[in-house]
């Protein structure tokens, strides 16, 4: 059988350092490791650099691997440290060389949308099963095996095996739910089969074999150092298993998820990190939306390269960077909407950083992002309000003037220069101020020159919110002429559900 045949494999180049043994499972894993690299790193040479690493660790190690390992696993978690690995060094490089810009893209997107989903989560997916699980998907739909071969391998019987891999595939299919992709377990194991191994390039399994038969020497500065940061994590493994094995009548869970939560956890991706051109880190970022763990202690400030603004005051189809952030504000970001206007179910406390490097749909994208990582979804739906209604009420008094500025809306202090009665209600935060959704109907559409002065907020109107409104409400009246109305009326909200 395959597995037993790569052991025997193994054992044949240590004992006799056999080259042909060894050529020869590089041949038949080759496609294994390239295929799990690329998914996580998304990019064809740092794929190729991880797959030399795991090679090269697995011919210095050889002697230490247990005749009972089943060797995918084993190269699974080694190829999972080493794109851990990658990640930490590729942050690294990042800083060092801001002025490059990032050739490769992100893998084409596959014909198979259904795949295209998993891809990029199927290994993170895979590393929270248990170590027996995770066996037993990799034989059954990574090499191909029958039931009956994978319970040989795993000491059970068919009827076992089956269970096994049938509970596996419902957890993996539960995971996926939670990060937006719906499939059920049948359509999993279909497509890891079709999909899971992707045809290394042709000269890539000579190269590795190469280097791997000496142990290293003659690989490149950039494949030894991922190899020293891939031994550094595996070490560190060891560690933390052999701690958590000690505490097993005290938690029962996998050692190996732990141990991937706890990395990532700490490490800096290439676009986590503070310059005084952040901007220059936006365009050197290939295109992309990700959401990670913050690794700042305090809030940071968006920016935005490519805008195009709705007339309302509001920013659409951003290139956004964002620090220590709630996913409260990242769902306003998605949705474009504030917290006056949307009705949120409890959400995680946790901050974190995103990018959402597109040049168009960002807001989609970042939505679906969000959906994928924390299973929450918005649409906007009517609902009844209170509101506060913006009207003209003194048409004496010292108001709007007509803009003769063409320049973009700007401000000077209290003044403010070619803006919308949306700029006042945004840019000037009377609504988020007032804490009630504030609906214009003043009529005025065009742009205007005009002058306020917000009150000076007051520590008593913490307790007693309507005196601020009052206040707002005289200052208004006042300056602009114009007057805030309570009311109730239905008006459109985002509502925020948890995806099931």
């Amino acid at each position: 059988m395959q597995a037993v045949d790569d052991m025997a494999l193994l054992r044949d180049y240590v004992a006799n350092n056999s080259e042909t043994a060894f050529a020869e499972l590089v041949s038949r894993r080759i496609g294994f490791v390239y295929a799990a690299a690329l998914r996580q790193v998304r990019d064809p040479h740092l794929a190729e650099e991880i797959t030399q690493a795991v090679f090269i660790i697995l011919a210095q190690k050889a002697g230490r691997i247990s005749d009972k390992t089943i060797l995918t696993g084993w190269l699974f978690r080694t190829t999972r440290f080493a794109a851990l690995a990658q990640i930490r060094e590729r942050a690294k490089r990042w800083r060092r060389e801001l002025e490059v810009q990032m050739q490769s893209e992100f893998q084409t997107p596959a014909a198979d949308e259904v795949w295209n989903q998993m891809s990029p989560v199927l290994d993170e997916a895979l590393a929270t099963l248990g170590e027996k699980d995770r066996q037993a998907v990799l034989l059954r739909f990574f090499e191909n095996k029958s039931l009956a071969e994978v319970g040989s391998f795993l000491g059970m019987g068919e009827d076992p095996a089956r269970k096994r891999v049938s509970r596996a595939l419902e957890k993996l299919s539960r995971y996926f739910a939670k990060r937006g992709v719906s499939s059920t377990a049948a359509t999993i194991a279909e497509k890891i089969s079709v999909n899971s191994i992707q045809a290394a390039p042709p000269a890539l399994a000579k190269t590795v074999t190469a280097v791997a038969l000496a142990k290293g020497a003659a690989a490149s500065a950039s494949i030894l150092t991922l190899i020293k940061g891939t031994l550094k994590i595996m070490a560190w493994t060891k560690a933390r298993t052999t701690t958590v094995i000690g505490l097993a009548a005290l938690i029962a869970v996998g050692t190996a998820t732990i141990t991937i939560k706890e990395l990532t956890k700490h490490y800096a991706y290439q676009w986590q990190v503070q310059t005084d051109n952040m901007a220059k880190v936006l365009e050197a970022a290939p295109p992309m939306v990700e959401i990670r763990p913050t690794i700042f202690s305090q809030r940071r400030s968006t920016v935005a390269t490519y805008f195009q603004n709705n007339g309302q005051g509001r920013i659409q189809n951003v290139k956004r960077l964002e620090f220590d952030t709630s996913v409260e504000q990242m769902i306003f970001d998605a949705y474009d909407s504030k917290p006056t206007r949307a009705i949120l179910p409890k959400l995680p406390q946790e901050n974190y950083d995103y990018i959402v490097s597109l040049t168009k749909g960002s807001s989609e994208a970042l939505a679906q992002e969000i959906k994928r990582k924390f299973g929450f979804v918005g649409k906007k739906e009517l609902r009844q309000r209170n509101v506060l209604l913006l009207k003209l009420s003194n048409l004496e008094a010292p108001a709007f003037k007509p803009s003769a500025n063409a320049a973009a809306g700007h401000d000077d202090g209290d003044a403010h220069f070619n803006r919308t009665i949306g700029d006042l209600i945004w840019q000037n935060s009377l609504e988020d101020t007032l804490n009630l959704p504030i609906i214009d109907e003043t009529g005025l559409t065009n742009q205007y020159d005009y002058s306020f002065h917000r009150p000076e907020l007051n520590p008593s109107w913490n307790t007693n919110i309507n005196a601020m409104r009052q206040a707002f409400g005289d200052a208004l009246h006042k300056q602009l002429g114009l007057e805030l109305v309570p009311t109730n009326m239905p008006i459109e909200m985002l509502v925020v559900e948890k995806v099931k």
